[in-house]
């Protein structure tokens, strides 16, 4: 599970990101000092400096590509026939750039069948270009210009 939290920012190591990690852990702080004290205006900040809201949504937004992402992949592999620990050990791995996973997949992806090699190929580009890249780059708005 530790895997889904990934390197730090400008690595490229897969997973969420630690700054990506640490935002949405302050910003659920804030909104429970929000619960306690309505009226109450906090920041969130990094170091001594407030993070712009726009990029507390942003990383709201990754947060929920990302995991739409990985339970569309994980049905897609389940729907194959894969047991679920190595469905979802695949998936993960793929996704953040691991390598082997459990199950079937944790020598090697020899064993599982094209369709599933396809699905975790293109979760390996989601995962290595961070998701909004290749989501941004199959929108149909993108090649409008």
């Amino acid at each position: 599970m530790i895997s889904f939290v990934g390197g730090c920012a400008g690595s490229t190591g897969g997973g969420m990101k630690v700054i990506r990690i640490l935002l949405l852990f302050k910003q659920g702080a804030r909104e429970v000092m929000r619960l306690i004290h309505p009226n109450a205006q906090f920041a969130v900040k990094l170091g001594k400096k407030p993070v712009d809201n726009r990029i507390i949504e942003a990383v709201w937004g990754f947060l929920s590509a990302y995991i739409a992402v990985f339970v569309v992949m994980l049905l897609l592999l389940l729907a194959t026939g894969l047991d679920q620990v190595t469905a979802y050990s695949a998936v993960a791995a793929t996704l953040n750039n691991l390598g082997p996973g459990l199950g079937e997949v944790a020598q090697n992806y020899a064993s599982i069948n094209t369709f599933s090699k396809v699905v975790l190929c293109i979760g390996m580009l989601l995962g290595r270009l961070e998701i909004f890249t290749l989501l941004v780059i199959f929108t149909p708005v993108f090649w409008q210009r």
